[in-house]
């Protein structure tokens, strides 16, 4: 369930403010002390984009958790990005020369205004909210992070999908000579997701282009990535460069790598296990106990009607 809280209370104010606005300097004592204890170079945190988003304004309250967010750290430190390795901490070490200027998405197929947007584009395309969303990965584990970005809907409209489209389609960069991780064939590259049109216009459905009032660090999906907050995590594609509106159902990246442990809707639910192992309880980053997982990570009052008469066992 979603938790109002006053719209003056911005999701900055929930940690120091000193180490909000100066998180430079946080990098350089405390947090970088943090980085060499977990064998990630302080170098690395500091390369990374630091640039402020200019405008950004608090989200409406049904897009914001009263939860505890993660630190900056953890977000940036402890990652699913495997263009840039298959551990948790390569994506902050091997990102920190990943260049995401210029920047082009391309956004085609059933639409009657294909286009190409610069990402300079994209940051003006609609305001920019923070908003605080649960992420829950498919290993059991979570955070709570505040994003920045606008709902995907206002990118679709821009572009009107013909009456063929039914589905969004998700490609990301895959660029040998920036992201090692692609040596390894754990994956078909590129990474390739998708959505169901009504998934992609719901409201929650964010266009993220940054986190914590600054513009996207380069281990969480640089400079554009998606958020869809009731999926697990790999559902939201980072560094994605081309956007597809397509008629099929899309074969999505870990669907063709393990189609019996991963499918194309992917929603949390505690009630279907993965078939290693239990997602009935998960492992907030930064807590010790585990906590019971929500349906639809704590979002189906928003979207639960999405799936109106659908087995979600099968369907999952």
């Amino acid at each position: 369930m979603l938790i109002k809280r006053p719209d003056d209370i911005r999701p900055s104010e929930i940690t120091p403010r000193s180490v909000y606005d100066d998180r430079r300097s946080f990098m350089l004592g405390a947090g970088a002390i943090a980085l060499a204890g977990s064998g990630m170079l302080p170098g690395a945190a500091q390369a990374q984009v630091r640039e402020k988003i200019a405008g950004l304004r608090p989200a409406p309250a049904a897009y914001t958790l009263k939860d505890p967010l993660n630190t900056y750290e953890q977000i940036t430190s402890y990652v699913n990005f495997y263009e840039f390795g298959t551990d948790k901490s390569d994506p902050l070490r091997n990102s920190k020369n990943f260049r995401t200027r210029p920047w082009t998405v391309s956004v085609e197929g059933e639409v009657r205004k294909p286009r190409t947007f610069s990402i300079e584009e994209l940051l003006k395309l609609a305001p920019i909210e923070e908003r605080i969303y649960r992420l829950r990965c498919v290993e059991a584990w979570s955070m709570v992070i505040p994003w920045a970005g606008y709902s995907l809907s206002e990118l679709i409209r821009q572009v009107e999908p013909t009456a063929n489209a039914k589905f969004v389609e998700f490609h990301t960069l895959a660029d040998p000579k920036q992201m090692p991780g692609l040596k390894d064939p754990v994956l078909q590259w590129p990474y390739v997701e998708g959505l169901r049109m009504d998934e992609a216009m719901n409201p929650l459905t964010l266009l993220g282009l940054g986190l914590y009032g600054e513009l996207l660090p380069n281990p969480n999906g640089a400079p554009v990535r998606l958020v869809v907050p009731w999926k697990y995590g790999f559902k939201s594609g980072k560094s994605i460069v081309r956007i597809r509106f397509v008629e099929q159902m899309p074969t999505t990246a870990w669907m063709r790598s393990a189609p019996s442990e991963y499918g194309f809707y992917s929603n949390v639910n505690p009630k279907v296990d993965h078939p290693r192992w239990s997602q009935a309880r998960e492992r907030r980053i930064g807590e010790f106990f585990k906590r019971e997982t929500l349906m639809f990570n704590g979002y189906a009052e928003q979207v639960a009607s999405l799936y109106t008469g659908m087995d979600l066992r099968k369907q999952f």
